[in-house]
Parts: C-alpha cells; sequence; structure tokens
C-alpha cells in the first residue's frame, strides 16, 4: 500500500516599518498570484536554512530569521498535494529585491494593503501574522 506523504515547506513574512515582501507566482499553482517566499525543504537541508534559501532565490534578499510564526497544515492548502509548511517572521539583513525562480516580481506591501489574490493559504497565515503583531 503507497502512503501520500507531506511534504515540508517554508514561509517568509520579511518585515520592514509595517511593510512586508510578496512575490507573484510565475507558476502554477496560483501563477499570477501574490504569495510570501518560499518554497519546498529540499532533502538534507534543515527548516531554517531552506528559510533563507527560498528568500534569497525569490527576492534576491538575504534574511534574519526572527521567530517561527506558525505551522499550517490544512488538508488542500497545496493543490499538488498534502504540503506542511513551517512560517517564519524575518528581517531583511541586505540585498537588492530581484525575483527569480518561480517569482516573477518581488516588491514590498504596506501592511494595510496588501493585495487581494493570494495564493495558497497565504491570506490565513498573514491574518494570523497581522492579530499576532496587533495582540489580540
Amino acid at each position: 500500500m503507497e502512503r501520500n506523504r507531506h511534504r515540508v515547506a517554508v514561509d517568509t513574512i520579511i518585515e520592514s516599518e509595517g511593510e512586508i515582501v510578496l512575490v507573484k507566482r510565475a507558476r502554477e499553482p496560483f501563477k499570477g498570484h501574490w504569495a510570501i517566499p518560499g518554497g519546498h525543504v529540499e532533502e538534507g537541508e534543515m527548516v531554517e536554512d531552506a528559510a533563507r534559501r527560498e528568500a534569497r532565490e525569490e527576492t534576491g534578499l538575504e534574511i534574519s530569521i526572527e521567530e517561527l510564526h506558525g505551522v499550517y497544515d490544512e488538508p488542500g492548502r497545496d493543490p499538488r498535494g498534502p504540503v506542511i509548511s513551517i512560517s517564519y517572521i524575518c528581517s531583511e539583513e541586505e540585498g537588492e529585491m530581484d525575483a527569480a525562480t518561480d517569482a516573477e516580481e518581488a516588491r514590498w506591501f504596506d501592511l494595510e494593503e496588501l493585495p487581494e489574490k493570494l495564493g495558497f493559504d497565504h491570506r490565513k497565515i498573514l491574518d494570523d501574522y497581522l492579530e499576532k503583531k496587533d495582540g489580540f
């Protein structure tokens, strides 16, 4: 009997002065939607290393991981199959914004003016982040 195993992914909420970085997806799933920078953990890779790598690959930014934000495992959150995502709150260390890999565009968004079209369950992740940030 073959089992459908979960993949592990990371998401990086990169914030500075009331803004966060989002990337516009260049590929399916959710092509053309904005998303939190992140992606799948590679074999033999530590999750925090994967978070730094994905942020660098998708945004051109080097980041510092400040804290764990949450773990998201809702069935169906990724149409490609079951994925557990570990979400981190991060800060920018250095670098110049430059979208790459599966990101068509990367840019800063005011936390009060986030785009409507977010991929995956990233609206929930950001809503949870804003709630936590506001101290609710």
